[in-house]
Formats: C-alpha cells, structure tokens, sequence
C-alpha cells in the first residue's frame, strides 16, 4: 500500500517484488487480497498496478526508526535552510507529531530533544536559498553580483539549475552566460541577487545532471 500510495504512476509486479524482496507470485496474491478487502487497486494483464484516483486511507504510522530518520531530516533542514524551508520543516514535524500513538509521542515530543543539529552558520551558508529555489523551479534567469575568494567582484546573469550542499555552504550550480558554460556560485559570497524579466529552458546539454555527470566522471 505504501508503494501504491507514493506512485502516481502504474507500478508493475516485478518492481514491487523487487521492492519488498518477495516473489512475483506472492504480489499476485496480496492484491488479489487487498482487491477483495475492498481497497479499489487497478489492474492490466502486463502492465501493472495503481491505486484508483481519489482513494485514501488512514494516516500511516512510523516505526521508531523511521521516526529517527524523520527527525533528524527535519534538524538538518531547520539548521541548514533557509527560513521558508524551516518553517515548512516546522510545520511537517507538528503534523507527524499529531498523529503520532502515545508511546511514541512521549519518546519524539513530550522528552528532552536529543537530536539535535547546530545552526550556528544558518544565515551565512544559506542566504538567498529561498529566492533562489523560487527562481529555479520558475526557470527564471538571475542577475548575481559574486565576490570569488580572492576578493574579486563580478556581475553576470546565470541560469540557476540547482542547490547543492557540501556539508558546511550552499552552492548554486547555474549556466553562465558571460562564460557559456556551467559555474558554481557559494551563497555565502553572493553580494546581490536580482530576477529577471527573463527565463530559460534547459536544454539536453545544459541542465543539472549533465553537470553532476561530469563531477561524477572526473
């Protein structure tokens, strides 16, 4: 169900089985099961399996380990974000924390925090970050005045492809179009960000993954 539930996709019973480390035949047999409860899956021979649009079931539960999990994402993004991206991290964990059992509310709400994820650095690895996620998925195009570690100033307008963080600062991978090729600009030395009344369109030889592939190759 958890399968089903995160695809908006077909999902076919090989990959499934290849999920849950079961045989195909043992998928055959739970949907076949969880068809006669009454949970409305679609099904075609050779195809695949799908929940029906507009089905939902009760809230799913966390074991204590994925809560962990959970509970440490949350730290990191409240420590290393920016304050839009916090504050949704805020709100996510208060509506895990909603529907969490007793049990386990007493352990992850009521107890001392034990997780915990420094943010001494917060606003100086991560400024700009909002704007910057807004203009990636708008595929706007940014004006960036950039100070480089020799002290050097420059301003060029930059297509922002994606964030990525090493741990300690922020960077933003963008195509340079003063250089035409890819640059990566850490936040923490961006001086001025401004959108333009432009946009772009990544194309098969300038998006993020061809970029991440030539890192990964060498």
């Amino acid at each position: 169900m958890t399968l089903l539930r995160s695809r908006r996709r077909v999902v076919t019973a090989a990959t499934i089985a290849a999920e849950l480390q079961v045989s195909e035949r043992t998928v055959y047999r739970d949907m076949q099961a969880l068809s006669l409860s009454g949970v409305p899956i679609e099904s075609e021979t050779g195809v695949g399996y799908r929940l029906k649009s507009g089905f939902s079931i009760p809230p799913l539960m966390f074991d204590a380990d994925e809560l962990e999990a959970l509970l440490l994402g949350v730290r990191m993004v409240q420590g290393w974000s920016g304050p839009q991206l916090g504050a949704a991290a805020d709100r996510a964990l208060q509506k895990i924390q909603a529907v969490l059992p007793d049990a386990l509310h007493q352990t992850y709400v009521q107890e001392p925090e034990w997780l915990l994820v420094p943010d001494f650095n917060r606003d100086l690895s991560s400024p700009h970050s909002d704007q910057i996620r807004e203009s990636i998925k708008a595929r706007q195009v940014l004006d960036v005045g950039y100070r480089d570690e020799a002290g050097g100033r420059s301003e060029r307008a930059v297509w922002p492809l994606g964030l990525v963080f090493w741990g300690r600062v922020w960077t933003l991978v963008a195509w340079c179009e003063l250089r035409q090729d890819y640059r990566m600009f850490r936040l923490d030395r961006i001086q001025s960000l401004q959108p333009l009344e432009r946009h772009f369109q990544p194309t098969e030889e300038i998006n993020l993954q061809v970029y991440w592939n030539r890192q990964v190759e060498g």
